[in-house]
């Protein structure tokens, strides 16, 4: 059975990878390297389909592959996606989760809720979050990955 625990030590590890790429970005092969190692270790992408929305995307909004996962998270000249500009690599210096609530199953965990990234400037951005964790050999790994902005009723249009 998963426990709360490890999902909470998985958000740790990710807030974490997530900071160190983004201190790397001035070192791209480093960059590079630890950015498909933090992917191979978190992501599920080896042992099937990973459902991943990632925040700031709107003409590609679903990257179901690790390159294309790749490319939002550091961009670069060769990235998969145009709109690409390297969301890890912002930098962030921290990331806090905020669980709203996490249902646990045998194998199988969603947690839902806000996490907030704090950048140079030590402001922080809320993004929503929902993510599906699998286990797999024992480690949890990111299979379902859907982030968004908190909902804004001054941007929605009276169509």
């Amino acid at each position: 059975m998963i426990t709360k625990e490890q999902i909470l030590d998985a958000q740790k590890k990710w807030g974490e990878g997530v900071v160190k790429i983004g201190s790397l970005k001035d070192n791209r092969s480093e960059c590079e390297v630890f950015s498909n190692q933090f992917l191979e270790k978190l992501y599920a992408f080896d042992v099937g389909p990973v459902l991943f929305k990632p925040t700031k995307c709107a003409i590609e909004q679903f990257r179901p592959t690790q390159l294309k996962a790749l490319s939002y998270f550091i961009a670069g000249d060769d990235r998969a996606c145009k709109e690409d500009t390297g969301f890890a690599i912002q930098p962030w210096i921290k990331v806090k989760f905020e669980n709203s609530d996490i249902i646990l199953q045998e194998s199988y965990a969603i947690a839902m809720g806000n996490y907030f990234f704090t950048g140079l400037d030590n402001n922080e951005v809320k993004v929503e979050y929902t993510f599906g964790y699998k286990l797999i050999e024992g480690e949890l790994k990111i299979n379902l990955h859907h982030s968004s902005f908190p909902y804004n009723p001054n941007a929605v249009s009276n169509a």
